[in-house]
């Protein structure tokens, strides 16, 4: 029988294979570290690329705060306008109102009535005067309560006083002053 002798063979195909293995386990560890290393880079370029959008995001909020700031100093100054207009427009609707009120006084006060003061705060006017009698002072209060300008009339003290020679009485009245609007039949700034 003829006998052959494989384990040389053999031997050297181990050999071989495990050279191949090494090889092959060496390009697959190099091939692992470049992979690792793309990737890395791939993502620390993500991430610079990130920090680079949060400064320009950060940059941009900082100026959109300025412009906030500005807009809300713009809408202080509007609505300080606003006011203003609104007191402006008021006093023009309002200019001839003192006008109206001493017509309506003098359109309303009795013979024998008359008045040494008159003082307005707000839409309270206070008068002060002198009638000849106490009827005259009640027909005084009654014309003024019928007034479209004036309501509540109110008597303060009425009182006997010597002027002159003549024997009066001296009175304090409160009246309030009715804003003439478009909704009482008067345009405002103009005759009702």
């Amino acid at each position: 029988m003829i006998r052959i002798n494989l384990l040389p063979h053999r031997a050297e195909r181990r050999k071989l294979l495990r050279q191949q293995f090494y090889v092959l386990a060496g390009l697959i560890v190099v091939l692992a570290g470049l992979i690792w290393f793309a990737g890395y880079a791939y993502i620390n370029r993500l991430i610079e690329r990130q920090v680079d959008a949060n400064n320009f995001l950060k940059k941009e909020i900082a100026i959109l705060d300025e412009q906030i700031k500005e807009i809300k100093k713009l809408q202080d100054e509007i609505e300080a306008l606003k006011k203003r207009k609104e007191v402006i427009e008021e006093l023009q609707a309002n200019r001839s109102e003192t006008v109206h009120m001493f017509n309506e006084l003098a359109k309303r006060l009795p013979t024998g009535v008359y008045l040494t003061s008159i003082k307005q705060d707000q839409q309270k006017i206070a008068l002060t005067g002198y009638a000849q009698s106490n009827a005259r002072v009640s027909t005084l209060m009654r014309n003024l309560d019928e007034s479209p300008v004036f309501e509540r009339p109110t008597l303060i003290q009425i009182k006997a006083a010597m002027v002159g020679k003549t024997r009066l009485n001296e009175f304090e009245l409160n009246i309030f002053f009715t804003r003439q609007t478009a909704e009482t039949g008067a345009k405002p700034g103009g005759k009702p």
